[in-house]
């Protein structure tokens, strides 16, 4: 019974997606690219295992000079110890002269909150990016916290159970990225199954 719910939940999510929220990523990350900016691709817990899947995916399909700040576990951890959890990934940024022709893509699922203090790291890390005037773009769930309140286009995960919503926004987080970088207008490599079967 279970099983059968939680997939009838995940259809029922996937119909009630925002194509058009969809859509303004797709295009503002096709503009990132087109002046040759960067992608920096954040999250914590599960997020980060999507930050790390997603830069290999958008570097190797999409061309993209994208990166993950929690790939690089030493200088994070080091961060955390000396600085602190809240400023980690802002301070990533800040050494990579992190500017205007950049982007920040940020896997949440409740977005990060200033004033309940959850995600900091995260929230802190888009106030990085809008005192440059770099790109923000998210994929979340609930309500989309400070990330939906401060991106230029994001895509909310719609909560069906209130009880299941971290699972599906993860997993839909997954599905989604998934579907921007076979996007026509950012995928521009071919992934290795399909390609091979295309030479038959």
């Amino acid at each position: 019974m279970f099983t059968k719910t939680f997939l009838a939940q995940t259809c029922e999510i996937i119909n009630q997606l925002n194509v058009s929220s969809i859509e303004a990523v797709v295009s503002i990350l096709k503009s990132i690219r087109e002046q040759k900016g960067r992608l920096f691709f954040i999250g914590s817990g599960g997020g980060a295992g999507h930050a790390s899947h997603a830069t290999c995916d958008f570097r190797k399909l999409g061309g993209f000079q994208a990166y993950c700040p929690s790939d690089n576990i030493s200088e994070l951890t080091a961060r955390i110890n000396d600085d602190g959890w809240d400023s980690s990934l802002a301070n990533y940024l800040k050494v990579s002269q992190f500017n205007e022709k950049d982007g920040l893509f940020v896997f949440s699922v409740g977005g990060g909150s200033e004033e309940k203090h959850i995600s900091t790291n995260l929230v802190e890390a888009i106030k990085t990016a809008k005192a440059v005037k770099a790109k923000i773009v998210g994929i979340v769930g609930k309500d989309g916290g400070y990330t939906a309140k401060q991106a230029d286009a994001s895509i909310l995960i719609p909560t069906v159970d209130a009880k299941a919503i971290t699972p599906h926004t993860e997993g839909m987080q997954a599905v989604l990225w998934h579907l921007l970088i076979s996007h026509p207008d950012l995928q521009c490599n071919p992934t290795k199954w399909e390609s091979v079967s295309s030479q038959k």
